[in-house]
């Protein structure tokens, strides 16, 4: 009776130590689950999922499908951002603060950001409430300062005073009122440097808002390290308040931009994770001159150990194909003679295709190829099989004279074929005379139209 009684008052205490975090989605249509995490800088850890209850529920005479889902929250959770994710095509998100308290927030899943609403949590209440008037005042600041740029005959001055210090008085009375809070940081890292007189051009206006966007962020602060505050900042300032319609001074602002960012970062292991998050961003766009700058001038020289040695070798692979790139050399025998990719020099450009006996798209379209190119003097083949004997291989390169032609073992485990990242026959690439790639044909009709336009 006495174990009976300590096992009771000991699953009484677990129960009592949990949190819920709640939220309501005001149109679950779409949407059947919601995956917890805890954001940790650039990176996200998974804590649980749920699934999503749904009821229709009538407004204004029409049916609406309401979803709510609840999470239990063990109070040795460390206090943190944490993020909920639904939807798996685009995933969309909520974030919020947990810190030993319950949390509960409705919110449309089509637009988290400006619908979110909590009705539970001192932390996010306060912190929400800052946001939208700090947003309002801001905005009120920014209009008086665009509006003088525009009509600089107009004075100004005293509204713009009022408007500044009306920032200002918002800023300190959240900061006094959240004193020993786990928001406070956040409040203290939002507000912008603003000049305390009005920039009388858009040069000095914008040139003030680049030199002192990161004036408030301490970026040695764990609460912010341990958040997605400073990662959207820094997305913010690298690819939207640095931005040019030029593209070759749009490169040059990504690599300043970078260069300032990565600067104030002493957190090595946050770095790491800031920089990948940057090649992600880049890799979205394939910009290969700025993936390769953060490696060469920022991820390989991070100490060896924080290195992830297998993602610089995936990543690198990955581009190691892309427009823009020189081909990965390989060489094979010819006639007799030795051969390389790199060292060719009889046509000005090159059709390097992938392709195989064994597959039935090849079997037609090679021959077709062969047939659109025979008059095109300046563009010579390198047709690298892919196949498991050269039975096949011998004779049908036979009925395809004036190319080169490879014969490549193991198939799909060819060495070549895999630095190539090849997953799929008849492959195209286009080189120049460099053997730099030029284009990537997805079909033959492709590589027809980019020889046809020249």
């Amino acid at each position: 009776m006495k174990k009976l009684l300590v096992f009771i008052f000991l699953v009484s205490s677990i129960t009592q130590a949990q949190h819920t975090v709640s939220g309501t989605m005001t149109n679950a249509l779409e949407t059947d689950w919601v995956i917890l995490y805890k954001i940790k800088g650039a990176r996200q850890q998974f804590v649980q999922n749920s699934t999503i209850k749904k009821d229709t529920i009538i407004i204004d005479g029409k049916n609406q499908i309401i979803g709510t889902f609840q999470f239990q929250i063990p109070q040795t959770s460390k206090a943190g951002f944490y993020r909920i994710t639904y939807r798996t095509n685009s995933p969309n998100f909520v974030d919020f603060i947990y810190n030993n308290e319950d949390v509960s927030f409705t919110f449309h899943p089509d637009y988290p950001e400006q619908s979110v609403t909590f009705s539970k949590s001192n932390e996010n209440i306060i912190y929400k409430n800052y946001l939208n008037e700090i947003s309002k005042a801001q905005q009120k600041l920014d209009s008086l300062q665009i509006t003088a740029i525009k009509n600089p005959n107009l004075d100004l001055n005293a509204n713009y005073k009022a408007a500044f210090n009306q920032v200002n008085v918002i800023q300190n009375t959240y900061l006094k009122n959240t004193n020993g809070m786990y928001v406070q940081p956040f409040i203290k890292a939002t507000l912008r440097a603003n000049p305390s007189e009005i920039k009388t051009t858009a040069k000095d206006y914008m040139s003030n808002i680049t030199s002192t966007f990161f004036d408030h962020m301490d970026f040695k602060d764990k609460t912010l390290i341990n958040s997605s505050f400073l990662v959207d900042r820094i997305t913010d300032y690298v690819f939207y308040i640095n931005y040019s319609e030029n593209k070759d001074v749009q490169q040059k602002l990504y690599k300043e931009s970078v260069k300032t960012v990565l600067s104030k970062i002493e957190n090595l292991p946050f770095k790491k994770d800031v920089i990948e998050f940057l090649v992600a961003q880049f890799e979205n766009t394939k910009n290969l001159e700025l993936i390769d700058f953060l490696f060469e001038n920022y991820y390989e020289k991070l100490p060896e150990g924080l290195q992830n040695k297998d993602y610089l070798k995936e990543k690198k692979a990955l581009f190691a194909t892309e427009v823009g790139r020189i081909a990965p050399d390989f060489s094979w025998k010819e006639n007799g003679k030795d051969l390389k990719l790199s060292t060719l020099n009889d046509a000005e450009k090159y059709v390097l295709v992938f392709w195989s006996t064994g597959c039935s798209h090849c079997l037609k379209e090679i021959p077709l190829l062969h047939k659109f190119l025979q008059d095109k003097t300046g563009v010579k083949v390198v047709a690298f099989s892919l196949e498991k004997n050269d039975f096949g291989w011998k004779n049908m390169k036979a009925t395809l004279p004036n190319w080169h032609h490879i014969l490549g073992l193991n198939k799909w485990e060819n060495k070549i074929a895999r630095t190539y990242n090849i997953m799929a026959t008849p492959t195209y690439f286009i080189l120049d005379k460099n053997k730099k790639i030029i284009a990537k044909p997805e079909t033959l009709e492709d590589l027809k139209a980019f020889f046809t336009k020249e």
